[in-house]
């Protein structure tokens, strides 16, 4: 067997479909077919069951994935050995960010990167949550930026800063005129929410936990809308289609248009300020703890207004 086909096959496992695993491998669908075939009769075992619309993990599969995972993780750990053994700090650094903190942060982070550690570029990757933590655990990326909570998966974390939480309603709105605002205040104004499958959307159903019966039914379309990123829902805040919840540090992302900021009114909550903390998780295997810490040091070079700083 090959490290080759371990990926394929962790591939496989994580998309449940050989279309979309061949894709992530860069390879052709047949290609990657083939090569798991190949290691199914080298082993004697079936590791997937495929069906018509979705490929399942047999028992022995499961085990036998999650075994090719950490053997992918140990090869990558050799090559990081040999590199840290030069410079820990030269090389690409393996970044995964949120959806809902990429736009706002990165700008400012990829800059101070250059400036600090010209010679160590970001590759970024930004996903969902879950998807971030399979790349964590298979290697595919070496930390991530994140926002807590999400599933204890043994990972080493540095926390960031925490990020208080605003109402964005549309400038003509009865409530734009208040200095401050209770969740109990939103309970009767029609919310705009991510998609599922976004952490933050979870996060606004914790603040305002009665929208989450509209946002699961098809009633629900009377009271919740969705969108696909914050900024699409802060442009459908400023038609004035509803009112939402945001992070601040995506405040400041519309002042490059303020004619269409000038169409949204944003409004602290009243304390308790609801918050989510945004931390840097990675491996504990992965070796090149400088790389970690410089990554952080860029993150705390940048502006970061309005949010708490916040260190081991």
């Amino acid at each position: 067997m090959t490290l080759t086909e371990l990926r394929y096959i962790v591939a496989v496992a994580r998309e449940r479909h050989f279309g979309r695993a061949a894709e992530a491998c860069f390879v052709s669908q047949p290609t990657l077919s083939v090569a798991i075939k190949k290691l199914e009769e080298e082993l004697d075992v079936k590791i997937f069951e495929r069906g018509s619309n979705e490929v399942s993990l047999t028992v022995l599969g499961t085990a036998i994935v999650r075994q090719a995972q950490s053997v992918i993780e140990q090869a990558a750990a050799i090559k990081e050995i040999a590199k840290r053994g030069q410079d820990p700090l030269s090389g690409a650094l393996k970044l995964g960010i949120i959806y809902t903190i990429g736009p706002y942060l990165l700008p400012q982070l990829v800059r101070h990167a250059i400036e600090l550690t010209p010679q160590m570029p970001l590759m970024l990757q930004e996903n969902f949550t879950v998807k971030l933590l399979d790349m964590l655990r298979t290697g595919e990326l070496d930390c991530a930026i994140m926002a807590e909570p999400f599933p204890d998966s043994g990972l080493a974390i540095a926390p960031l800063y925490d990020e208080p939480f605003m109402v964005a309603v549309p400038r003509t709105h009865a409530l734009a005129g208040e200095t401050s605002i209770s969740s109990e205040r939103l309970k009767q104004e029609t919310m705009l929410l991510l998609g599922t499958g976004h952490c933050f959307r979870d996060h606004v159903l914790e603040v305002c936990p009665e929208f989450a019966r509209f946002s699961n039914d098809a009633e629900g379309i009377r009271k919740s809308f969705e969108g696909s990123s914050l900024e699409t829902i802060k442009h459908m805040v400023a038609s004035g289609m509803g009112v939402t919840v945001v992070p601040r540090l995506s405040i400041a992302h519309g002042m490059d248009d303020p004619q269409s900021h000038a169409l949204v009114t944003y409004i602290p909550f009243e304390a308790p300020v609801p918050t989510r903390r945004v931390v840097l998780a990675w491996r504990r295997s992965f070796p090149r703890y400088e790389a970690i810490a410089a990554l952080r040091n860029a993150v705390y070079a940048c502006a970061l207004e309005g949010v708490t700083r916040l260190s081991d």
